[in-house]
């Protein structure tokens, strides 16, 4: 059993250890994230004239709290996540929905679609190998129409640069959640400021139309985001 589990996780790459995150607190009957939606993204669609004829794709969709929203609002929404767990848990709490949930890995998979409006919170700094940060920008640019756009939230305030482990991804680590102190996978973070955010960008052809500063609450005080073609 023992061999068996160090296999498993041995074949898994570090981006991968929020599943086992969202496994142990899912367990226990709760969620990790809040449930509030991300101010950015809702914004983003009214100011640049998403409609809901718009394909939509969002990267990263955790326990679904964008992807509610816009699927509620009655937003043409492809909602992907690596993580089996987030994804079932999605389909869950959204039933008339479950078909536009999707696990996907958006560095070593592909998705045939093409669309309008790309958006990813708070997935890219999970990311920590230049490889692995590469793959993602492809990725978005891939997918991306003609005259589309995509929406990227990064956690960071733009100045500050701080890197993980990513060998410890997947080690039990003390966290504080709303519950109280939980032990839960580690998981990655790779913080990076605006010139070398812009520079990844720029490296894999995407356009830079915008960037600042924004939030989600509760979870996260610093959001960088850029809005890019």
């Amino acid at each position: 059993m023992a061999f068996t589990w160090y296999l498993l996780r041995t074949m898994r790459r570090y981006y991968e250890a929020y599943d086992d995150r969202y496994r142990t607190i899912h367990a226990r009957g709760l969620s990790w994230a809040g449930n509030q939606s991300t101010p950015v993204v809702m914004d983003v669609i009214r100011r640049y004239g998403i409609t809901k004829k718009s394909r939509i794709l969002e990267t990263g969709c955790g326990e679904g709290r964008d992807a509610f929203a816009l699927l509620d609002a009655g937003y043409d929404l492809l909602a992907t996540d690596i993580s089996k767990e987030a994804v079932s848990y999605c389909k869950a709490g959204r039933p008339v929905f479950a078909d536009r949930f999707r696990v996907l890995d958006c560095i070593r998979g592909r998705d045939d679609g093409i669309y309008d409006f790309i958006y990813s919170v708070a997935v890219v700094h999970m990311l920590v190998e230049d490889e692995d940060r590469n793959g993602f920008y492809s990725f978005i640019r891939s997918h991306l129409s003609e005259n589309g756009i995509a929406l990227i939230c990064s956690m960071g305030d733009g100045k500050n640069e701080f890197c993980t482990d990513a060998s410890e991804a997947f080690d039990l680590k003390e966290r504080n959640h709303p519950s109280g102190k939980v032990m839960v996978a580690a998981t990655s973070c790779r913080m990076v400021s605006f010139p070398t955010f812009e520079k990844e960008m720029a490296q894999n052809g995407l356009i830079i139309k915008e960037k600042g500063i924004t939030s989600a609450y509760p979870d996260f005080d610093s959001l960088m985001y850029s809005v890019v073609s």
